[in-house]
């Protein structure tokens, strides 16, 4: 197998030392940001340090992109194109967008710059890709539900770069409020946005399923929900290879450090042996049970959707 059909290996950091640590590990690219304009990232890489995060990431051979792909009320739009050209100027290889006044605004102060079409639950289907793609964008990040037949399809339907995510927690469900930050003062408690972040033991807990525990956390961007169990595709790589796949992605948030680091030597080791081997790739079992040995034992690791169809 040529390494043209590789997929690059893509996560998100809090920190340019973090971002140079992932690469290390694996990584060909990640995912930067602050949260003015991108949401569920694992920390903050304000404009003023932008230029800097980005020169260290590329100084290693990797990617870097940068999240914009926040849902924006009027308020925030005057920020907008000050952030972007920080963006261009900075040097970063591409913008991940859901809204389409990140795109409008793009084309105006960062008209070079490449663009991720990211709306989460919604991309569905290579129609509504191509649509994006005649206004700009070069990749479309598909949503978690969909399953191997449905990935395949969108692939064959669209001449965009595909993004799948590969493993960690995923986004179920988001609100542009901060309810529990409303919540906490509702009842009288002072609460921050700091105090409801990523990490800190708060779920939802369904009375009919009352084993499993939805992370909930609040950052700019409003509230969000992640899944019960984490993806972990490790033992789909030829699939989603074979596929047509162009970058695979690992979810950091809820994850330790150390965790994450694990995923992507795994992950890389996969790759590396699916290049080399091709036809004749075995996966070695130590690999996936690295990745148990750190993991909470109050999540499972699944397939997602991949292998089944989506019910609602």
């Amino acid at each position: 197998m040529s390494a043209a059909a590789i997929p690059e290996l893509l996560i998100a950091a809090g920190s340019a030392a973090q971002a140079e640590r992932y690469i290390q590990a694996g990584a060909d690219a990640v995912l930067i940001g602050e949260p003015r304009f991108g949401m569920r990232l694992p920390g903050t890489i304000p404009a003023s340090e932008l230029a800097e995060a980005v020169s260290r990431i590329h100084a290693m051979g990797a990617k870097a992109y940068v999240s914009v792909n926040k849902l924006f009320r009027n308020g925030e739009l005057p920020e907008l194109p000050d952030y972007l050209r920080t963006v261009s100027a900075a040097g970063a290889d591409a913008i991940a967008f859901g809204d389409p006044a990140v795109l409008l605004s793009v084309r105006e102060y960062a008209p070079n710059m490449p663009l991720h079409w990211n709306p989460d639950m919604i991309a569905t289907n290579s129609a509504a890709a191509n649509y994006w793609g005649r206004r700009g964008a070069v990749r479309a990040v598909l949503a978690r539900e969909l399953n191997e037949e449905e990935i395949a399809g969108f692939r064959k339907g669209t001449t965009l770069e595909i993004q799948v995510q590969v493993h960690g927690a995923t986004n179920i469900y988001h609100s542009h409020r901060n309810l529990l930050l409303s919540y906490m003062e509702h009842l009288g408690k002072e609460a921050s946005l700091v105090d409801r972040g990523p990490g800190k033991g708060l779920y939802l807990v369904e009375t009919e399923r009352p084993d499993l525990r939805f992370p909930v956390y609040e950052d700019e961007g409003g509230t969000h929900v992640m899944s019960a169990d984490d993806i972990c595709l490790l033992e789909a790589i030829p699939d989603l290879v074979s596929m047509g796949v162009n970058s695979l992605y690992v979810e950091a948030l809820l994850k330790p450090e150390a965790y994450n680091e694990t995923v992507l030597r795994s992950y890389r080791a996969a790759l590396a042996r699916l290049a080399a081997d091709g036809g004749d790739y075995a996966m070695d079992p130590d690999w996936l049970e690295a990745i148990r040995k750190l993991q909470d034992p109050e999540r499972e690791l699944s397939f997602g959707f991949l292998y089944k169809e989506q019910v609602y």
